[in-house]
């Protein structure tokens, strides 16, 4: 999978910018402020439709405009695929080679991207509503249904907990209604957690290697820290005791009014030799998790897609030590196009800035191309 070319007006700071990749590797370079993050994001938003930095769609929009459009040529398959995404300051457009989509969920998929930028050791040092929210954007990227059975269990468990608040305030419900609304937030709740149970498993299938290649320490592992321990239940199964959890916690949400069980209280957990990274683990460990968290992706996405992602690394470079520069330097000179920003190319290996394009920023313009030195190709 390669993005070709990305054309942005109106997006944060840029105005209006076309701007076409090289296949392999680019490195987006410049002074801090000048736009290179803004950018990466643009392709982020591309690819998910919303930004990895912001909740609020509004700010994407430069300051005095209505609306700001990304659009770009995307090469998948080998067959080009056109893509854009319209931001307005209520609403949101999205086009795949000019035919209107009306869903968001049918969009997404369409262009896997992995990035990591530095707000990412929050995964490990953040609330479990972070961790919660990275497993539920990559999820959606390799399942495309996954978004929408997330859709349909937020729903009811907003109706669930206005149901228990009414209870709460002693207002009369129709417990035929709150049955029937139990069963199905037990079904779309199990749905959920057998897809991040495997998304997991799959991912410590890469990590423990990966991140051994890049801090030769050895015995990384994710835990998947679930609202209930399943084991190898059949889903009947799941389903009974999940449904005697909510009759056992009843009374006690009563009282408060809001739902105690269910896939909107998981977490995630990081350990290496069995330390717990988020209270024990040093920032550099902490950063290695969260790279071979992003690389034992690409690794999935491969496998399941048959193509390779989109690599984002935005001002990785900068916090890592030599060594771990060229350990990540394996991972990123392959077939996997990769763009990377720094604010300075002495921070990147020689070898890999000959193999790049260069492209210089200021004040949300182009100053600069080079195309690649090293094969001379575009």
């Amino acid at each position: 999978m390669i993005l070709k070319k990305i054309k942005i007006s109106n997006f944060r700071n840029y105005e209006k910018l076309s701007l076409e990749f090289h296949d392999g590797i680019n490195i987006i370079y410049g002074n801090n402020g000048q736009g290179k993050t803004n950018l990466l994001e643009s392709i982020y938003v591309l690819a998910l439709t919303k930004s990895h930095r912001s909740f609020i769609d509004q700010h994407l929009i430069q300051k005095g405009k209505e609306s700001a459009t990304i659009k770009g040529t995307l090469l998948k398959n080998d067959f080009p695929k056109e893509l854009e995404v319209v931001i307005k300051k209520t609403t949101k457009a999205f086009q795949i080679d000019k035919n209107k989509i009306k869903k968001s969920s049918d969009y997404i998929s369409n262009m896997n991207i992995i990035i990591f930028y530095p707000e990412d050791l929050e995964i490990i040092k953040g609330s479990p509503a972070i961790r919660r929210r990275y497993l539920n954007t990559e999820l959606s990227q390799i399942y495309s249904h996954y978004i929408n059975i997330l859709s349909d269990y937020n729903k009811l468990l907003k109706f669930r907990n206005d149901y228990l608040k009414k209870i709460s305030r002693n207002e009369p419900i129709d417990s035929v209604y709150f049955e029937i609304l139990n069963q199905y937030f037990i079904d779309k709740a199990i749905l959920i957690y057998k897809m991040r149970k495997k998304f997991v498993e799959k991912l410590n299938q890469y990590c423990t290697d990966i991140f051994y290649d890049l801090s030769g320490l050895s015995n990384f592992l994710i835990h998947y820290h679930s609202f209930m321990e399943f084991d190898d239940d059949s889903i009947d199964d799941m389903k009974l005791k999940m449904k005697e959890k909510l009759t056992e916690n009843f009374s006690t949400e009563k009282k408060l009014g809001t739902t105690l069980t269910g896939p909107h209280r998981d977490d995630l957990e990081f350990y290496l030799n069995d330390i717990n990274l988020k209270n024990y683990g040093s920032q550099g460990q902490q950063r290695m998790a969260v790279l071979a968290l992003k690389l034992s992706e690409v690794q999935m996405i491969i496998k399941k897609t048959e193509e390779t992602p989109i690599l984002l690394l935005d001002d990785v470079f900068s916090e890592l030590d030599q060594q771990k520069k060229n350990n990540l330097l394996k991972y990123i000179q392959g077939n996997i196009q990769t763009i990377i920003t720094t604010t300075d190319l002495d921070q990147v290996d020689p070898s890999i800035v000959d193999e790049s394009k260069l492209i210089k920023i200021s004040h949300g313009n182009v100053e600069s191309v080079e195309e690649v030195k090293k094969h001379g190709r575009k």
